[in-house]
């Protein structure tokens, strides 16, 4: 498959604004070059930008555990596994057996604090994200490029459009930060190296992610033009209307009408649905005309224990052992199970014959779950697979070659129907149903998909924002949205709606509102006396 190869081109930079002190990041590593080094020739910029790329799905240039962030476990750092953790294992979609597995325990039972090593992780994670753009934007700057006699017209175009990419990249990673714990250190590569940044709140993080978005798009590439594993200008309105849907919980503000704009531009830029919605989760994923941008996976050349080899072989039933012949992997031995309240959403007629339902239990596997770490209680999914569209398993038995789907057209359509009845009116303890012809013909081509193609649409007095959350959970489980979502619709914390072992009750209880967001590691502010402890830590 042809992905962008970001293999060992991660770099050496001194001085790298990290979680515990500066450097952290710095690697010994004979595959990390140093930038004099990397940096000769206009080539090696391209080398660059494929580190900035690469940390978003490695840890390390060694094998699978290694990790540059000194200190920090790869299980515990790679970035998209500690984004399904936090946006996924906190709410009612999944549960993982083995509670002995550093930090899962305190994520699934809501009971987590600033010493949790996965939130360490992902924090320490994205900050190194944004450590590499800011060196490669001092390393890219032009004043650098003349002094190395990189001239030549067509290399410094090239250059720019590698430097607005990373840009990019640097407001995604903030975006991350904005969402998950509510305040970063803010700096950027006009800062000296072993600096102490100052803490950016949400609104201040808010307004940097909308102005570099906004003033990188326009010099990015234009949808479905870029090649694969790059960002693109829908990979930039994709974060535009994820901070304008929640704009109201970051920042106290109303932007729906911005996020249906951002949304009806990525749905008019060329993407289209994939027939068959199982085949934007096999082998083969980066094929799909639906993916806008995936963290990419190969079972060869960039194994590591990232989100789709953990779920690949997390689903693998302790009863079933069904890897090999449904997945193509070996199995973890039951590691993940649904809770109760996710196998409910698809309860009803309406979703007898849904492809997304694709969880499997009765019989001697209870839809309830009593003791977590019985991996025969709870039902389990087939929903990602590391065999193709064709049959074709990948080439390795553990570590998979589907991609995790970061963002996809499905979800441009769902966050566009929901913005489009909240600017007009709907709330969340509201029953109204008020989605526009538009809106219902998105969420119809969803039906339609999962049904294939054969069902009643769906009329307007069936769709309030009640149906639009469950929906979301329908169509995204299992994709890094579900926290995120809850706490839109007020159904993270408190105890509006509980499931199972949510606050370590196994009914489900109450959690308190500080859980919205997480605390910053106290190694962070042990390394960094600017940021303050999120209340209620």
């Amino acid at each position: 498959m042809k992905k962008f190869n970001f293999i060992y081109y991660l770099l050496v930079f001194a001085g790298l604004q990290s979680c515990t002190k500066d450097m952290d990041v710095v690697s010994k590593d004979t595959k990390v070059l140093s930038p004099d080094v990397l940096y000769a020739t206009a080539a090696g910029y391209k080398q660059g930008l494929a580190g900035v790329y690469g940390n978003l799905s490695l840890t390390g240039t060694g094998d699978a555990g290694s990790s540059f962030l000194q200190g920090i476990d790869a299980g515990t750092s790679q970035f998209g596994r500690c984004m399904l953790y936090l946006q996924n294992l906190t709410t009612d979609e999944m549960i993982w057996s083995y509670e002995g597995d550093a930090g899962t325990a305190e994520l699934q039972r809501n009971t987590w604090n600033s010493n949790n090593p996965i939130l360490i992780g992902m924090f320490s994670r994205t900050m190194s994200e944004v450590a590499f753009v800011n060196e490669f934007l001092r390393q890219s700057a032009p004043a650098k490029l003349a002094a190395r006699g990189i001239t030549n017209a067509t290399d410094i175009a090239n250059i720019e459009t590698y430097r607005n990419e990373a840009r990019a990249l640097r407001a995604y990673a903030y975006y991350n930060l904005m969402d998950l714990f509510g305040k970063a250190p803010f700096v950027t590569e006009s800062d000296p190296l072993n600096f102490r940044a100052p803490q950016y709140d949400r609104a201040q993080l808010f307004t940097f992610i909308e102005s570099e978005m906004t003033a990188v798009l326009p010099n990015l590439k234009a949808a479905k033009t870029n090649e694969y594993g790059r960002i693109d200008q829908a990979f930039a309105k994709m974060v535009l209307a994820k901070i304008y849907l929640n704009a109201e919980v970051y920042i106290g503000q109303n932007r729906y009408a911005d996020c249906m704009t951002q949304c009806s531009d990525i749905i008019s830029s060329g993407y289209t649905l994939n027939p068959d919605y199982l085949n934007n989760f096999k082998a083969d994923n980066n094929t799909s005309p639906e993916m806008i941008f995936t963290l990419q996976a190969d079972g060869v050349v960039t194994q590591n224990y990232g989100p789709t080899t953990v779920m690949c072989n997390g689903q693998v039933g302790s009863l079933e052992g069904n890897g090999t012949t449904l997945f193509g992997v070996g199995g973890w031995g039951g590691a993940l199970r649904l809770r109760k309240q996710f196998v409910q959403k698809f309860d009803g007629v309406d979703y007898d014959y849904d492809t997304r339902k694709t969880f499997s239990g009765g019989g001697p596997r209870s839809l309830d779950i009593s003791d977590i770490s019985n991996k025969n209680q709870g039902y389990i999914l087939a929903k990602y697979s590391n065999i193709s569209s064709t049959g074709i398993p990948g080439p390795n038995s553990t570590f998979v070659n589907t991609d995790f789907p970061l963002f996809r057209l499905a979800d441009a359509y769902l966050m566009y129907a929901e913005a489009q009845m909240r600017k007009d009116g709907a709330t969340n303890a509201s029953t109204t149903t008020n989605a526009t012809a538009v809106s219902l013909g998105y969420l119809n081509a969803l039906r339609d998909r999962a049904n294939g193609y054969d069902f009643p649409d769906f009329s307007q007095g069936q769709v309030n924002l009640q149906f639009i959350i469950d929906e979301r959970s329908r169509e995204l489980h299992w994709e890094g949205h579900r926290r995120q979502d809850l706490i839109r619709f007020g159904l993270y914390t408190g105890g509006t709606y509980n499931w199972s072992w949510k606050g370590n009750g196994q009914n489900g209880i109450a959690i308190s509102n500080n859980l919205k967001v997480f605390p910053i590691p106290a190694q962070s502010i042990a390394a960094d006396p600017n940021l303050i402890q999120n209340p209620g830590y």
